[in-house]
């Protein structure tokens, strides 16, 4: 039985639920940058998980030919920073602690395409996240949105679309909309701002 795949409508109505982790407490200016981030971790592991099926199928599984493979993609995802990796420490206290230690080994190993693209994101942040008890119930909440079965971003399932931008565009709509603006008058201000 074939499984259908996932619409970049669905893919949109999933990354809106998350956004409930956060609304009435942080900013939609602060909380899409959090949604953002896991839906790369997201997007990056599952296109990860595809390359690796695909090289072990075309080296007949010898393991360092495919490390060696894995190391030439366009991104490396380091051990321990993975989406699943993430979503098994989801109930441990310093949870905001291990996906920034994540986001910073993701970046380190990326260093010429991401180079200071996670700076100003912290899922530590008590101003932002709030206290411990909180900020562990709000990422827990964050990781089990995106651990949803349906959102399966292998691009042996998805294709070529461009799920980041797509999803970015979408909340950026939403958000405007939501406060009252046009959405048109605030992407571009936004674009203006970040010059």
């Amino acid at each position: 039985m074939s499984v259908t795949k996932i619409t970049q409508e669905e893919i949109n109505s999933i990354a809106w639920k998350a956004c409930d982790t956060f609304r009435g407490t942080v900013d939609p200016a602060e909380y899409k940058n959090y949604i953002l981030v896991f839906l790369f971790i997201k997007y990056l592991s599952d296109v990860c998980k595809d390359k690796k099926e695909e090289h072990e199928k075309k080296y007949k599984g010898d393991a360092e030919r495919v490390k060696r493979a894995l190391e030439r993609e366009r991104f490396i995802l380091p051990p321990k920073c993975d989406f699943d990796f993430i979503y098994e420490k989801r109930n441990e206290g310093n949870i905001g602690e291990i996906i920034n230690k994540a986001l910073d080994s993701i970046e380190e190993k990326n260093k010429l395409k991401l180079d200071g693209v996670f700076r100003n994101i912290d899922f530590n942040s008590e101003s932002n996240l709030g206290q411990t008890k909180d900020r562990n119930r709000r990422l827990k909440n964050l990781i089990e949105d995106f651990a949803n079965p349906r959102l399966d971003l292998r691009p042996s399932q998805i294709g070529n679309q461009d799920i980041i931008g797509n999803t970015y565009e979408y909340l950026i709509s939403r958000f405007a909309s939501d406060s009252g603006k046009k959405a048109v008058s605030f992407i571009l201000r936004q674009k203006f701002l970040h010059c």
